[in-house]
C-alpha cells in the first residue's frame, strides 16, 4: 500500500487531547494494551475527527465530535457506535467497534473507539496523472482499475441499500415516513441559521427543490455521505472492504442517498469550476463510470427507478453547499483558525450554480454543453 495514502498525522493543536487519560480508560476495556501510545490524526476530513492511536502491537482508531459543535445528529457518538454495532454481524464492510465513551471528560468530548481497517483511501491528488494512470503517490490509476473500482464504489452502495435492516436491529434508527419532505425543509432551515452573505442561487434552488420535491420511494438503510473517501480499498485495489464514517446514517429513501453519492462524483468536462474541487476522490480520470452509468448500474443492482435523478442530485449538490456554509460560519465566528474553511463560501457558490444547469437542462450529465 503506498505510504502517502491513509497515513495520519500529527494532531493539529485545536483538536488534540490528554492521550494518558484516553491510554487509561481503554487499558480498562480493552485487553493487553502494552507500552506508551502514540496519538496522530487522520487530517482530511471536515466533519468529525478521527485519530489512530498506535500501542506496540496493536492500532486503534478513535472518533469524537470536534470542539464547539452542537449539532447533535450529526455528531453522536453513540449513535454511530450503535449502528456499527448492528451492522459489523450482517455485513462485512464496516470496521469492528470496540467500545464507546459518553463521559466527556476523558478526552473532552464523546468518542468511540473501532478497529483500524488497512488498505487504500482513494483521494484526490493535486496536478495530472502521468502516462499509465501513475499518480505522485504510486498508485496506478489506469482506465481499468478505475473501471472495477468505480462499479465496486456503485456495487457496495447498492448492497446497502439492498440490507436488510430491521432483522439488523436498525428499526428505530429512522422514520422514513416523510422523509424527503424532512430533508428539503431541514437543510433550507440550517442554511438559514449559517447564512452570511447573500448567494441568490442558494436562494433559488431551495425553491426548485421545494417545488418538485417527489413522495418517498421507499425505505432502506442510507449512509447520507458516500464517496470514495469514505471506502477503504483493497491493497490490491480489486475492490471496496470497508465503508467509513456512518455519522449521518438512517433509514430513508434510498434514491436520496443514490444523489448524494451523484452530488460527489465529477465527471470529465463537468463546469471547470466543478470540475476544479474534485476533492472526494478521482471520479474525473479516465476509466470511471459517469454519472449517468453510475445510476443506470445501481438501478439494476436494487430494481429501483430511478428516472427522476435530477431532483436526488440537485439536492445532494444543495447539501453540499449548506455543509460548506456551515463550515464557513465556524471560520467567520472564530470557531476554527483552519484556513481551508475560510474557503467555502467559493464552494457554496459553485455547487449551487452547478445544480441550477442540471435542473435547468434536465439531467446529470454534459453539463458543460
Amino acid at each position: 500500500m503506498p505510504e502517502s495514502l491513509d497515513q495520519p498525522t500529527v494532531v493539529r493543536p485545536e483538536s488534540s487531547f490528554d492521550i494518558a487519560a484516553l491510554a487509561a480508560w481503554l487499558r480498562e476495556r480493552v485487553p493487553a494494551l502494552e507500552g506508551t501510545p502514540e496519538l496522530l490524526q487522520f487530517g482530511r476530513g471536515f466533519s468529525n475527527l478521527t485519530y489512530l492511536v498506535r500501542f506496540p502491537g496493536r492500532e486503534l482508531v478513535i472518533r469524537r465530535a470536534p470542539p464547539g459543535i452542537n449539532i447533535k445528529s450529526a455528531h453522536d457518538m453513540g449513535r454511530e457506535f450503535r449502528i456499527l454495532s448492528a451492522l459489523a454481524p450482517v455485513w462485512p464492510k464496516v470496521p469492528r467497534p470496540i467500545a464507546h465513551c459518553d463521559d466527556a471528560s476523558v478526552i473532552g468530548t464523546p468518542f468511540y473507539v473501532m478497529e483500524r481497517v488497512r488498505g487504500v483511501i482513494l483521494r484526490a491528488q493535486e496536478g495530472p496523472t502521468r502516462p499509465g494512470g501513475v499518480r505522485d503517490d504510486g498508485l496506478v490509476l489506469d482506465e481499468a482499475t478505475m473501471r472495477r473500482l468505480s462499479e465496486s464504489a456503485c456495487d457496495t452502495l447498492a448492497e446497502i441499500h439492498r440490507l436488510d435492516w430491521r432483522g439488523a436491529g436498525l428499526g428505530e434508527l429512522g422514520k422514513p415516513e416523510g422523509y424527503v419532505e424532512r430533508q428539503v425543509k431541514g437543510w433550507t432551515e440550517r442554511y438559514r441559521k449559517a447564512k452570511t452573505d447573500d448567494v441568490p442561487t442558494v436562494e433559488r434552488l431551495g425553491t426548485w427543490l421545494e417545488e418538485h420535491r417527489p413522495s418517498e420511494s421507499g425505505a432502506t438503510l442510507v449512509h447520507n455521505d458516500y464517496k470514495y473517501d469514505n471506502v477503504v480499498l483493497a491493497p490490491d485495489l480489486s475492490g471496496v472492504t470497508a465503508v467509513l464514517d456512518w455519522e449521518m446514517a438512517t433509514i430513508g429513501d434510498p434514491l436520496m442517498d443514490l444523489g448524494t453519492a451523484l452530488g460527489y462524483w465529477i465527471d470529465p468536462g463537468d463546469r471547470p469550476l466543478l470540475e476544479g474541487r474534485s476533492v472526494f476522490g478521482p471520479t474525473n480520470i479516465p476509466g470511471n463510470l459517469s454519472r449517468t452509468q453510475f445510476v443506470e448500474r445501481w438501478s439494476r443492482a436494487t430494481g429501483r427507478d430511478a428516472s427522476n435523478v435530477v431532483f436526488y442530485y440537485a439536492f445532494a449538490l444543495f447539501k453540499l453547499a449548506v455543509i460548506s456554509q456551515q463550515l464557513y460560519k465556524r471560520y467567520v465566528d472564530g470557531l476554527t483558525r483552519e484556513e481551508r474553511y475560510g474557503f467555502m463560501l467559493g464552494s457554496v457558490r459553485s455547487v449551487t450554480a452547478t445544480a441550477l444547469v442540471a435542473v435547468d437542462k434536465g439531467r446529470i450529465d454534459r453539463l458543460a454543453e
